[in-house]
């Protein structure tokens, strides 16, 4: 049997992991998370976990997922294999049975035998799974119930006060009443309660509200804790929303006091209420019915940044409570480099409190194999995945930068990469609401990468998102690194010392190579060839870029990474030439292939060169029979990085899903800009289908969604091109 770190007190900071695992009602329909990030088809999961090196992991053993249709009809089929699967490799488990769900549709939160039927069905649970010691019956029940019975979003969808609580006290006496029933089966058995307890800042005549919440952030805790008498400030509130005060006594006893604490925190938990609506033009405008007001990220008000963050949050729950604590949710739904940082800095955190005497246990990877639609509280079928320390878009999850870190970290090793140089965007002056004051440009130090073709569309886009991004670059010129000259390279390199090159120059006129072949070899293949070389010999990531022209387009179907080359000009041979080559000099390079790029930043592309036209009444002549994957560049530059962060290799697929034939595209331009694409004439050229998707995972989103944002970017900057400029 494992020793429960919950009880014998951890002698060093421990991994813990956790499945993004979420069952919750949305009207009628269920929407699981296992099943959404494909988590319940993969029993290779379980093996990936434990390579990591967790201790102990927060599993579903979810009441939705067991008994949907009946209380005395269980299916423990799944849980058995994964929690067996779990205990043969000595990870501990804490088993879930309610994950922000109000239940199956047998009941739900606002029933008031909804806390009995839980502990009748914990009771099952407990009696089929002895051998765990750590339980969650209702994870984040504050939080549920304000989302749930306050705002709306998830069942019963109420928007009322007392309605609020009756669900968050319910929630609470589910709790003590599973746990009753899980110790008379298991009697050592432990209380694991997880809550967010972000903070709420105001200005000075919001003051009352923010104490307000305040207070409220630890209801469910005292509660649970017994902490609530008639003294306590949130005891009124309760009983007048109709909580009998029977009900508040049962917690008395302290029978349903948590062993250990989880605190889950996000970077948006902490919220700052301002009255001066007009400082935040397009935000969302809410109140109390007594003032109007914005709720505001704190995390983005500058006199706020020494009390925010997850230190001050746990300090608070250490003193209130003195329960031992553990981390049991860090995620952070942003770019690899951001997740990376975040992921560290609570990491360290952690490390940092336990030496000032707090009784921390552990830091938790949540979720592993990442989320779909939480950016949209999972109200909206959006598909949006936010990766975890996994990336499972390509089938078989991919480890990604933070699982290597967490596995390094979570054996007691040091960890390092580059993009920990810079601070992460919550501790960057950019994030600030513009009314803290104007920003000083800053720049970052650290290592830098190399980026190759200043003067070109991608090259530029690179640079402008590693600013956004606080990765270190230098961008070269042809005169500063001549990637056809190896002692160009090779000062480059003694001047710069990149941990990376992203090489985005080269030969790009298609039409003029069929007449240029020596010149486009030259650039796209030797020159590349000779940067491999040269990376090989200095130990630098290497990333260039290939196209789908390396294909003929005559598969009948989008091509995937591992299709036979058949270029069909002179175009597509130099980069099938490159991929060679590179992939020749230096096994661990990244070759990007992709599309016809269309982007905000530049006016040399297709898609405005349409609008243009249009925007000036002329016509606008497209092929329809040849179809490509339009792909948006800024979406290109971000998956590329992440990439490249993660440390993979080889030949990757990045296009916005969906192919287009110029005719197609042309005219989704058009009908979104509100441009009359009637003019848009379909010209008959060349079958050819040069689609591209990727077998080793679909990293951009659906090309219609990359036209939107392209058409918001652009918006009425949409003019007749200056003189000069020739159209593409």
């Amino acid at each position: 049997m494992i020793e429960s770190s919950a009880t014998s007190g951890a002698s060093r900071l421990e991994m813990w992991g956790g499945v993004e695992c979420t069952v919750v009602r949305v009207g009628d329909e269920y929407r699981d998370q296992s099943e959404e990030t494909g988590h319940a088809y993969r029993r290779g999961d379980i093996d990936l976990i434990a390579d990591l090196g967790v201790t102990t992991v927060r599993y579903p053993i979810l009441w939705e997922s067991i008994a949907p249709d009946s209380p005395d009809e269980l299916d423990f089929s799944w849980t058995d294999e994964r929690l067996a699967m779990l205990r043969d490799r000595g990870i501990e488990v804490i088993g879930g049975l309610l994950h922000h769900g109000s239940g199956p549709r047998y009941t739900e939160m606002l029933d008031p035998e909804f806390p009995r039927k839980l502990g009748e069905y914990a009771a099952k649970v407990a009696a089929r799974y002895p051998w765990i010691k750590m339980w969650t019956p209702v994870n984040e029940p504050l939080t549920t119930a304000r989302f749930s019975a306050l705002y709306g979003h998830w069942y019963p969808h109420t928007k009322d006060y007392a309605l609020f609580l009756r669900a968050l006290v319910n929630e609470c006496k589910a709790t003590l009443e599973a746990m009753r029933a899980i110790r008379e089966a298991i009697p050592d058995a432990q209380l694991v309660q997880t809550e967010d307890l972000g903070k709420c800042y105001s200005t000075a005549p919001l003051r009352y509200q923010a104490n307000f919440e305040n207070e409220r952030r630890w209801l469910s805790l005292d509660l649970l804790c017994g902490r609530i008498g008639p003294d306590h400030k949130m005891h009124r509130l309760l009983v007048d929303a109709g909580i009998g005060a029977d009900e508040i006594e049962a917690f008395a006893g302290g029978e349903a006091k948590p062993d250990l604490l989880g605190i889950n925190h996000y970077l948006t938990s902490e919220r700052f209420l301002d009255h001066r609506i007009h400082l935040y033009p397009g935000h969302e405008v809410g109140g109390n019915g007594r003032d109007t007001y914005v709720d505001a990220e704190a995390v983005r008000v500058k006199r706020l940044e020494d009390d925010t963050g997850f230190a001050p949050r746990l300090r608070e729950a250490w003193e209130r409570y003195g329960i031992p604590i553990a981390i049991t949710e860090v995620h952070h739904g942003c770019h690899r480099d951001e997740q990376l940082r975040w992921f560290v800095e609570v990491w360290n955190t952690a490390k940092q409190l336990r030496e000032e005497g707090m009784d921390l246990r552990a830091v938790t990877i949540w979720s592993m194999f990442g989320n779909v639609d939480w950016r949209f509280l999972l109200t909206q079928k959006n598909g949006f995945y936010d990766t975890g320390a996994f990336d499972v878009r390509g089938g078989t999850p991919r480890p990604t930068v933070v699982a290597k870190a967490a596995k390094a970290l979570a054996h007691g090793e040091a960890f390092d990469h580059p993009v920990l140089d810079s601070p992460g965007w919550w501790r960057r002056p950019p994030r600030l609401y513009a009314w803290n004051g104007r920003c000083r440009p800053m720049e970052w130090g650290g290592r830098k990468l190399l980026i190759t073709g200043a003067t070109g569309t991608l090259g530029n886009a690179f640079a402008r998102i590693c600013d956004d991004r606080a990765l270190p670059y230098c961008l070269t010129t042809r005169e500063e690194l001549d990637i056809c000259d190896e002692a160009s390279i090779a000062a480059a390199i003694e001047k710069h010392r990149p941990w990376a090159i992203i090489n985005t120059a080269g030969f790009v006129r298609v039409a003029d190579a069929e007449r240029e072949k020596d010149a486009c070899l030259k650039a796209n293949a030797q020159g590349p060839e000779k940067l491999a070389r040269a990376c090989s010999a200095a130990g630098v990531k290497l990333v260039t870029f290939s196209s789908d022209l390396v294909f003929d387009g005559q598969l009948g179907r989008a091509y995937t990474e591992s299709d036979p080359l058949k270029p069909a000009n002179v175009y597509g041979l130099s980069k099938a030439k490159a991929e060679a080559e590179v992939l020749g000099a230096l096994e661990d390079a990244l070759v990007i292939r992709t599309s016809a790029f269309f982007g905000p930043w530049d006016k040399y592309n297709f898609a405005w060169n349409t609008l243009n036209a249009l925007a000036r009444g002329e016509p606008v002549q497209a092929g329809r029979n040849t179809s490509v994957s339009p792909t948006y560049v800024p979406d290109l530059v971000h998956a590329t990085l992440d990439l490249l962060i993660d440390g993979e290799t080889g030949i990757w697929h990045l296009a916005n899903q969906g192919k287009l034939s110029w005719h197609e595209f042309a005219t989704r331009v058009a009908e979104g800009a509100g441009l009359d694409s009637a003019l848009v004439q379909p010209i008959e050229d060349a079958p050819a289908n040069t689609a591209l998707t990727s077998e080793r995972g679909i990293m951009l989103r659906p090309v219609e969604k990359a036209i939107e944002e392209y058409l918001v970017e652009v918006g009425d900057l949409v003019r007749p091109p200056a003189e000069g400029i020739a159209a593409e």
